[in-house]
């Protein structure tokens, strides 16, 4: 509309155009969305299953349905004076002129010493495996009164002492909490199970929060007074290593399945490569910061199936941005074809910015929502993909175009340099 079409032409316009950026963005979700699929269990096959749904109806809804309802309107003479603007948004990001490919050295720089940090934390710290990944006791267990998980975290710590221990509140009442424990998880002696219950039941009822009278009363989960286990799972060290393997290698194969999509979809190399090593720093950097965090966090950031789910969905939704940078950058190649190189990059990626931002504004308002008020139990989920849908915005500008530039054989010229030194003149 801006370039002077009405309002029906650009309708038309823009629906067209946009098809193959809507497509192809949806369709490498489903793919991240069918390896978690595969290689999840139990919860995040449900969660797989859902966002492949989702994405389906979402597609249908973007491309069908809303020019449907489009074209009834204008049919009848109805929204022609609409602008899709507001006064906040008119100018918003529109008409920009950044040097972001000028810009990578500085943004190589960093995200190079962020990643010597993190592979540090990852030695030195490593992450808060859950039972999933290296075997052990879940219990959740129901009080009487609200009680500070903190307090429960250290009256267990002490009661397996040598032993990994965490404890997650779950609800937002603060009277049940999941209590893990990797106590004598590869022993086989029968009698192992009832001793980790009764050293809770004695470590719990000594703190005063659980008042039953025996351990036979904590363990049955139809006393609800007095505090009692109300579930309970095992996941033996043969377990946890499958699982461990099978969220590598659904990662692994994520970045591998998205890389060929790209390179056949696109038909060059070069912005299969930017993608996958945007998509592995992000990867990285969420990963990284979870391993520097946890233990002085307020909320737990174990790693767990859930989390793996979180990572894969991150690298679907990472992927969207970059599909659309792309997308736009091979439609100037064929638009433009004087133009240099590097000016198709970076008229690309500031023609949507505007949509880049605003896509992932609108979705950090949700995920803000269920991190604060969400329940515990998926405090961790929400923050991975907070993170993600951040660092994933911004490795689609500073890593993914860049790196994708360079592959072709291109230098990259120091355009701000240029652009001062002609202003100081």
């Amino acid at each position: 509309m801006k370039s002077g079409l009405g309002i029906k032409q650009a309708l038309q316009k823009g629906y067209e155009n946009a098809f193959s950026a809507i497509f192809d963005s949806n369709l490498t979700s489903i793919i991240t969305g069918v390896i978690l699929y595969v290689f999840g269990t139990g919860p995040i096959r449900g969660f797989a299953t859902t966002w492949i749904i989702g994405i389906i109806c979402s597609f249908f809804t973007a491309v069908f349905l809303t020019r449907l309802v489009y074209e009834n309107r204008f049919a009848k003479d109805k929204w022609l004076k609409e602008t899709f603007t507001t006064r906040f948004s008119k100018n918003l990001l529109q008409n920009t002129d950044i040097k972001f490919m000028s810009l990578y050295k500085k943004t190589f720089t960093v995200v190079g010493i962020a990643i010597v940090v993190f592979i540090a934390s990852f030695v030195v710290r490593g992450l808060s495996q859950s039972i999933d990944f290296t075997g052990g006791r879940n219990y959740v267990v129901a009080f009487d009164k609200a009680v500070q998980p903190e307090e429960v975290r250290g009256t267990v710590a002490k009661a397996f002492d040598g032993f990994n221990t965490s404890v997650i509140a779950l609800g937002t009442d603060n009277k049940t909490v999941r209590i893990s424990t990797n106590y004598k998880i590869e022993s086989n002696d029968p009698t192992v199970d009832d001793e980790a219950e009764t050293i809770l039941y004695n470590a719990l009822k000594k703190e005063g929060v659980v008042n039953q009278k025996d351990v036979n009363a904590f363990k049955n989960p139809d006393v609800r007074e007095g505090g009692s286990i109300i579930s309970s799972q095992k996941v033996g060290p043969s377990v946890a290593k499958d699982i461990t393997y099978g969220a590598i290698i659904s990662v692994l194969l994520a970045l591998i399945a998205i890389f060929i999509y790209i390179m056949v979809r696109f038909r060059n190399v070069a912005f299969s490569v930017g993608s996958t090593c945007a998509l592995a720093v992000d990867t990285i950097v969420v990963l990284g910061i979870y391993s520097l965090c946890w233990g002085w966090m307020p909320f737990s950031l174990e790693i767990d199936q859930t989390f793996i789910g979180a990572i894969l969905t991150v690298i679907g939704y990472s992927i969207n941005d970059k599909v659309v940078v792309f997308d736009r950058i091979r439609e100037n190649l064929k638009i433009h074809p004087k133009w240099d190189t590097q000016t198709t990059f970076n008229t690309s990626i500031n023609q949507t910015l505007a949509r880049t931002v605003n896509t992932s504004v609108s979705t950090l308002i949700v995920l803000l929502c269920i991190f604060f008020l969400g329940g515990d139990s998926i405090r961790s989920f929400s923050f991975a993909m907070i993170l993600g849908v951040v660092f994933g915005t911004l490795s689609s500008i500073f890593i993914a175009a860049p790196v994708a530039y360079l592959t072709h054989g291109k230098k990259i010229e120091n355009r701000l340099a240029e652009e001062n030194a002609a202003e100081s003149k």
